[in-house]
């Protein structure tokens, strides 16, 4: 498991509305790798992770910023529009501190093979001195989060990587099927914005018929739980939308629901082609449900799917829901 075949990882600009990116402007928000398949499959584009343009709103001295959405900016505390994550004082100029982040990534084989374990290494470094270590932030309880979906977008898997003395963060792994799989590394860098890095990885062996989704599907159930997804105004581009998750057990709301990652909910978002990533974090409530709240929205148009864990009776369950996107409304 010590001799790690690299894969060399190119990062590039983003540009989603996720709770999980780094910002670099006050219009490009967050950078990730360009996508890395280990046996070489062709077609892949840069991904990007959707963000609004955002931009220095306060004319006074004190500055405002989301901690994983740092183009939304203010001159007042508050909370972000996009994650609802508190807004946090900051001295940085909009434009960035000018570092630029990029993953090692390796896996040992080289090439995953369907139904045998595969150990995935990642290394964060700094461009230009990729020899210094780069010491990673804690958020949402964890160092690095690590999401790997099927390319239809039809498995989703939540990982974390274990810090080791090589100063790797490393993870096993075994793929169920053959085919496409999308790798999304989450992660913060210490004092640092928050990146998001993206490999396009093959798997051989047995493929399975690939997922098509195309209607929106707002309710999910599963072992006698159901959960129902709502949005507070029409889903399009551009605008501010509160999401409810409602949490049933055999027909009765679930009111004792336990915490995951630091909140009662989970919820990334991933659009249609892979190439957008939205983190989203709950409100703050004092209730255990049966509803859990998000503030979220998008920047381009188009199909998502959107995964939300959540943790009841020790188990973390997590529901799947389809959302189209439609276009911003005309002025």
């Amino acid at each position: 498991m010590k001799n790690l075949m690299p894969v060399g990882v190119l990062l590039a600009a983003l540009t989603f509305l996720s709770a999980g990116c780094s910002s670099k402007s006050s219009d490009t928000a967050a950078v990730t790798e360009k996508p890395t398949d280990l046996s070489a499959a062709p077609g892949d584009s840069t991904g990007t992770a959707l963000h609004a343009g955002g931009g220095d709103h306060g004319s006074t001295g004190h500055t405002y910023s989301c901690p994983m959405h740092p183009e939304v900016r203010s001159d007042k505390p508050g909370t972000c529009p996009k994650c609802g994550m508190t807004l946090e004082h900051t001295d940085k100029p909009a434009g960035g501190d000018g570092k630029v982040y990029q993953m090692q990534f390796t896996a040992q084989p080289a090439q995953p093979v369907a139904g045998q374990p595969v150990m995935f290494s990642f290394l964060p470094q700094l461009a230009g001195q990729e020899k210094a270590p780069v010491p990673l932030a804690v958020v949402h309880e964890k160092k690095m989060h690590v999401i790997i979906v099927s390319k239809d977008l039809s498995e989703f898997f939540h990982q974390h990587p274990t810090f080791t003395a090589q100063g790797n963060y490393d993870v096993p792994f075994t793929f169920k099927t053959g085919g496409e799989y999308v790798v999304y590394e989450d992660y913060t860098p210490m004092g640092e914005g928050h990146q998001l890095g993206r490999q396009v990885v093959r798997v051989a062996g047995p493929t399975k018929k690939p997922v098509v989704y195309k209607q929106d599907a707002m309710r999910w159930s599963q072992d006698g739980y159901e959960a129902v997804l709502s949005f507070d105004k029409p889903v399009q581009v551009g605008q501010p939308l509160f999401v409810q998750v409602k949490v049933t057990k055999g027909g009765q709301p679930v009111t004792d629901l336990e915490n995951y990652l630091g909140a009662l909910g989970h919820m990334v978002v991933i659009s249609q082609n892979t190439e957008q990533y939205l983190h989203v974090h709950p409100q703050d409530q004092t209730d255990k449900g049966p509803v859990i709240g998000f503030h979220t929205g998008f920047d381009k148009p188009g199909l998502y799917r959107v995964f939300l864990q959540i943790n009841h009776g020790g188990q973390i369950r997590t529901a799947d829901f389809t959302v189209n996107v439609a276009p911003a409304a005309a002025a």
